[in-house]
Formats: structure tokens, sequence, C-alpha cells
């Protein structure tokens, strides 16, 4: 335990004295970094895909998910995507030094909160091994120093996109501290940094709900939680029935292991019942399992029995819970009790039916007449995410360059004194 007490506290140190110079590192730098970083990625793109092929062998013989490979897999095409990202990160302009409000007194005493660093970030994650460098580059963007803490199931590709990273900002006389990933596996380790109150002023926790509610249980620093997305969505009788089959089957089939997939479709019982037959034919014919209560049952041959638990789950797969709700009103009633703050959606024509929904649903983003799987920090403008906030406090909703900031107050006088 002595040598995992040693590295947790070098880990905090080494992040603690890199923050100090990336709080006052010209933008022009830390764009630099980032566009050498792009450049890098592009040039090693054969060693990350042999990399990575290595983590998809271990992960098909630990006997993974098809969904969760799919998190884990990289291709040339995903490569771009990241590399896209760092270069819009890039392009953004300064999260920093900006004047959020000003106001100045009668006695001429000048009052102004600016924006500043959060200082050291933990970001733990799993299976998605883009993180590595969306949560490094809207790190550094924001002059904030990272520790990576990366599953075991992409621990190949975590390592070389670590070591680019780490060129990158040698490359222009930046603390390779910056960004730090974790090269221990041992949980005991976690426990240690999530306790490190000197050095680390933030944990971001993105990945499954046991790892969620393990950080909180054990966490002494502040926590922003990427809980898990039990999205919704609902498909109004006012609804335009062709774009609804549309979405449906974009939201759920498109890409099922991710956070922003529909995991509970709630259909108003006025709906008729061929649109109902033709949306869920639509999810059978993608091979989506689908589980249901009586009425949908009912409508379809392909509906299996749902238990109570399947309206609280996260499936991440092609598996998809229905249910028949009354009106707006039984929507809203169903997501209060079984929603997770993520992403809802509201597929419905009459403007008195949105204006309930958004006003009734209480979530981090909400969606009208559009799939659930637009709730991503890319697909908002921000570049990237490190994670999709189910919190309401700080961030809420994906999390870019201004949610990586906070601010201090500046006081500005010419020899005042309180009287």
């Amino acid at each position: 335990m002595d040598h995992l007490t040693e590295y947790a506290r070098l880990l905090g140190e080494n992040a603690r004295e890199a923050s100090r110079q990336l709080r006052t590192l010209p933008r022009a730098k830390r764009d630099s970094a980032l566009k050498t970083l792009a450049a890098s990625l592009i040039a090693s793109q054969a060693e990350i895909l042999a990399e990575n092929s290595k983590d998809l062998e271990a992960g098909k013989a630990r006997g993974l998910s098809s969904a969760m490979l799919d998190r884990l897999l990289l291709t040339p095409a995903r490569i771009k995507g990241i590399v896209d990202s760092v270069k819009s990160i890039a392009a953004f302009p300064d999260p920093l030094g900006k004047v959020l409000g000003k106001h100045k007194r009668k006695d001429g005493l000048k009052i102004s909160r600016v924006s500043v660093p959060i200082g050291t970030i933990l970001f733990i994650f799993e299976s998605r091994p883009n993180v590595t460098i969306d949560g490094g580059a809207l790190c550094l963007k924001s002059g904030n120093a990272v520790i990576l803490r990366g599953g075991k199931e992409a621990a190949h590709t975590n390592t070389v996109f670590a070591r680019l990273f780490r060129a990158a900002l040698k490359a222009k006389g930046i603390d390779e501290r910056a960004v730090q990933l974790v090269e221990k596996p041992d949980h005991a380790l976690v426990d240690l940094l999530l306790t490190d109150v000197k050095h680390v002023d933030l944990v971001i926790p993105r990945g499954g709900e046991r790892l969620i509610q393990s950080v909180v249980e054990k966490a002494r620093i502040p926590v922003i939680k990427h809980y898990k997305g039990v999205c919704h969505i609902y498909v109004d009788k006012t609804a335009d029935m062709q774009a609804a089959e549309r979405i449906v089957v974009n939201a759920k089939a498109q890409r099922p292991g991710v956070c922003n997939a529909v995991e509970t479709l709630l259909i108003d019982k006025r709906v008729k019942a061929p649109a109902v037959k033709r949306i869920l034919d639509a999810l059978a014919e993608h091979n989506v399992e689908l589980r249901g209560d009586e009425a949908m049952r009912a409508l379809h041959p392909a509906v299996m029995p749902a238990s109570e638990s399947d309206w609280d789950e996260e499936y991440l797969d092609l598996i998809l819970a229905v249910k028949q709700v009354d009106g707006v009103e039984g929507a809203i009633a169903h997501i209060d009790k079984h929603g997770t703050g993520h992403t809802d959606a509201v597929l419905a024509q009459s403007a008195k039916v949105q204006r309930a929904f958004l006003a009734g649903v209480d979530s981090a983003s909400l969606m009208v007449n559009a799939s659930t799987r637009f709730a991503d920090g890319s697909e908002y403008g921000l570049g990237a995410e490190v994670g999709i906030s189910t919190d309401k406090l700080h961030a809420r909703g994906p999390m870019g360059l201004e949610s990586l900031t906070t601010y201090r107050w500046l006081v500005e006088g010419k020899g005042h004194v309180r009287k």
C-alpha cells in the first residue's frame, strides 16, 4: 500500500505544479499544443489502430457485449472525429479571463467576476478511449491539469493516446504533467486520489452506475456526476408519425451503447394502432428487443412482458422498454418517477403539448421533434465533452470548456477603505 500512497501523492503534486503554469499560459501556446496533437494523431493512426485492436481482442476474450465493444472500437473515421474535435477546441475563444459581470459603486470601487480554471481535475472513465483525448484537450484549453483514469478494457489505446498528448505538450514547452494517465489499475489508488483534498479540486466520473455510486460514496472532493442515461421519447397523438418512426429508430438503433440512446418509448394511448404498429415494426426490423406493458403487447406480437425494473434500466443495447401513457401528463409522471435527468424528448405538433412537456420534465436536455442522440458536446457546438452532467449545480448537460472553469472576484480601488 505504501507504493500506491506514494504514487497517488506524486500524481497529485505533479498536477498541482503543472496547473500553476497552465493558469498563466497564453491562449496561443495552449492552442498550438492542441494543433500539434491533432497532427500527431493523424500521423500515428496506424499505431493507434494497432493498439486498439489489442484492447478489442482482450475485450472479446473477456466476453464484453457488442455494445461495449462498439464503445471501445476505433476506426479511421472515428479517429478523424477525434482529430476534428481537437481542432475545434483549439479554434474556440479563450474561456479564461472573461468578464462575467461587473459594476462600479458610487465611491468608484470596481467589482467584477472573471473566469479562471478550476485547477486539477480527476477524470475517471470507462470503455471509450476517445475520452482520453477529449478530456485532456478540454482541460488544457481551459487551463486545468488533468489526471486521467481510464478503464482496463482500453488500456493499450489510452496509453498511446496519453503518450502522444504528452509529446505534444513537451514540443511546445508545456509541462507534460498537465496530462497524466494513471498507469496502475489498483482500485485502492483511485480511493487515495478521491480523498486528496490538497491537490485535486474536482472529480468527474463517467461510466456505469456502480462506478458513479462508488465515487460519490468515497470522494472527499467535489463530484460532478455523469449518471446513467435512462432517456425517454414521448410520442403524442399530434406527432408527425412518419417523423416519429424515423426519430425513434435513430435514437435507439443508430448507436445503442451510448448514454444518449433512448431506453424507454412512451406512446399516447390516443395514437391510432396502425401508427403504433409501424413504429414497433421498424424497431423490430432493426433487431431491437421490445419489452412492454399489456397495452403494447396487445398491439404487437414482438413485444415481450416488461418487469417493473425495465422502466429504470439503462440497457446500452438493442433493447427498448415501451409503454402506453395517458397523454403528455402521463408521460411527465412516468419520466418524473423513472428518469435520470439526462435527456428526454417529445414528438408532437401541438405547441400546447410541447410547452407542457418542457415545463413538466426536469432534465438536462429536452428535445422537441428530434432524436435524443443530439445530446452531445460536439452536436451542441462545444467541440467535445468531458461528460454529460446529470447534476444541477455548477454544470448541467454536456460539459465543454465553460463547464471546466469557475470564477473569482476582482475588486479594483484607488486607496479605498471600508467605513
